[in-house]
């Protein structure tokens, strides 16, 4: 893997860190949480009979998450206003090109809102949707099949100047389950990080995310050519990402390695001495303020 995946708090383990693009999947609402976490325990109540009743939506295809242990709980904490407003005071100093943060509903005029105060341009968010990703356990209503994607960018001539870029997301018939299918609750599939890394930034760029989860921006990131940069603060998860980085380096990836600490400053060091970044230098923002909690 080109790049360095860290255990522990982002605020310890990237405190200097700068990136081109950082992209982050961060914790939800705690609206999104609880819901989750109660169709979670709704379904797992079912029945092995329930299971065979009420196992495919014929409107779909899809098939419901029911029976014992089919749908796992969310297991980290939600995210208020707070959080978000504390986060993007940390990064927004440290980013030199596009910040891309993905929420629900909830805190997505929050990020705009906490971003736009940074004096980036903020884009309308942008729907990123599952087809058939999720069912409404209780039946009152629609399911949800989108999230949310928050996009700003600096105010200068370069970000001007990028490119059209897409109006939103739909995931793809006929992926693989590798590309297609999230590797933990609240996470997203490889596919839709795949294509924001290589919307949102350029080959030889230097990509973070702090939220890492199972690495799915930073293996997205090594497959599309550019440096890698996170952090997992759950050893558990860590430990995951690392073996399903490790499984995945049949697929383009490099040997899986671990930069240093000095390791990953000397390479950012030398990107600065040779200008090889193409996004200049780091705008100017507020001081980073005392970190929160991440999602493991």
């Amino acid at each position: 893997m080109r790049g360095v995946l860290r255990c522990g708090r982002y605020q310890d383990t990237l405190a200097e860190t700068t990136c081109d693009l950082l992209c982050v999947d961060a914790p939800y609402s705690s609206r999104t949480h609880s819901g989750h976490n109660g169709g979670a325990a709704k379904a797992n109540r079912c029945t092995a009979e329930d299971e065979k009743r009420l196992r495919v939506d014929k409107r779909t295809g899809s098939v419901y998450a029911v029976g014992a242990n089919r749908r796992q709980s969310i297991d980290y904490a939600a995210w208020s206003p707070g959080d978000v407003q504390e986060f993007v005071d940390f990064w927004h100093p440290k980013t030199r090109g596009w910040f891309v943060a993905m929420t629900d509903h909830v805190l997505a005029p929050v990020w705009a809102e906490a971003l736009s105060r940074t004096g980036r341009y903020v884009f309308s968010p942008l729907a990123f949707i599952a087809p058939g990703s999720r069912v409404r356990m209780t039946g009152d209503g629609p399911a949800q099949w989108a999230c949310w994607l928050v996009v700003a960018r600096p105010r200068t001539p370069l970000f001007v100047r990028w490119g059209a870029l897409p109006g939103g997301y739909t995931l793809p018939k006929g992926l693989g389950r590798a590309e297609s299918k999230p590797c933990m609750p609240g996470g997203k599939p490889l596919w839709l990080l795949r294509e924001v890394v290589k919307g949102y930034s350029r080959p030889g760029d230097t990509v973070c995310d702090p939220c890492a989860g199972m690495g799915t921006a930073l293996l997205a990131a090594s497959l599309e050519g550019r440096l890698a940069i996170g952090s997992e603060m759950s050893p558990a998860t860590f430990a995951l990402a690392q073996a399903r980085i490790t499984e995945s380096s049949g697929v383009g990836l490099d040997t899986v390695s671990e930069l240093t600490h000095d390791d990953l400053q000397d390479r950012q060091q030398h990107r600065a001495s040779v200008g090889s970044s193409p996004h200049g230098q780091l705008p100017v923002g507020p001081a980073p303020r005392a970190g929160t909690q991440q999602r493991p």
